[in-house]
């Protein structure tokens, strides 16, 4: 029996496809992405002469290590970023679990930075940040209701993270951050957003 070579040909492309779609929707399951970007110093910092960013930025990670007592409470810089909602993020299902915190800052320039801090989400196929107009969604349909918003791919499902606020956003309306499967349209997890006072 002789066999047609354009049929073979074809049956490989196929079956290569198939797999490379069930590593792409499988292998999150088994693989993590830990991210931790330190949290941007202000633009308008100056550094002392002769000590580079890095250097200044291993000096204020190991200072922050140091423990001390503080009698009286910090002054407010006007140079320094300030948190205007948090949030705490909590599972979607049985399955889609999520932990850690969402936390939006103002920076002395008047634009928006949200960070992602202590974050662990299951991992999955295509991730993003969304911003819902929900104040606590449960489901699907109350997570990407009218009115949300698609901020970035998610870096990595593990970690501290920083996503820059497009100065075009209006985020006046947006009342929870949201990790959110694309290609499925599933709801991974959630992180309700509360006025910092």
């Amino acid at each position: 029996m002789k066999r047609n070579p354009l049929l073979i040909a074809v049956g490989v492309i196929v079956v290569i496809g198939g797999l490379a779609l069930a590593w792409w929707l499988v292998s999150p399951l088994f693989l993590s992405q830990t991210v931790d970007e330190a949290f941007p110093m202000a633009a308008n910092a100056t550094l002392p002469p002769n000590l580079t960013r890095p250097q200044a930025e291993a000096t204020m990670v190991s200072a922050a290590q140091l423990e001390q007592t503080m009698t009286e409470p910090m002054p407010e810089s006007a140079d320094a970023p300030v948190a205007v909602r948090r949030g705490s993020f909590r599972d979607a299902d049985s399955f889609h679990k999520g932990s850690g915190e969402a936390i939006l800052y103002r920076q002395p320039d008047g634009s928006y930075l949200l960070r992602l801090e202590n974050f662990t989400v299951t991992n999955g196929p295509d991730l993003f940040v969304y911003f819902s107009p929900s104040t606590d969604p449960k489901t699907a349909a109350e997570a990407v209701s009218t009115g949300y918003i698609e901020l970035a791919r998610l870096k990595g499902n593990r970690g501290n993270q920083n996503y820059e606020i497009p100065a075009n956003l209006d985020l006046s309306g947006q009342n929870s951050v949201v990790i959110w499967c694309r290609a499925f349209g599933v709801l991974f997890s959630v992180a309700p957003l509360q006025s910092v006072n």
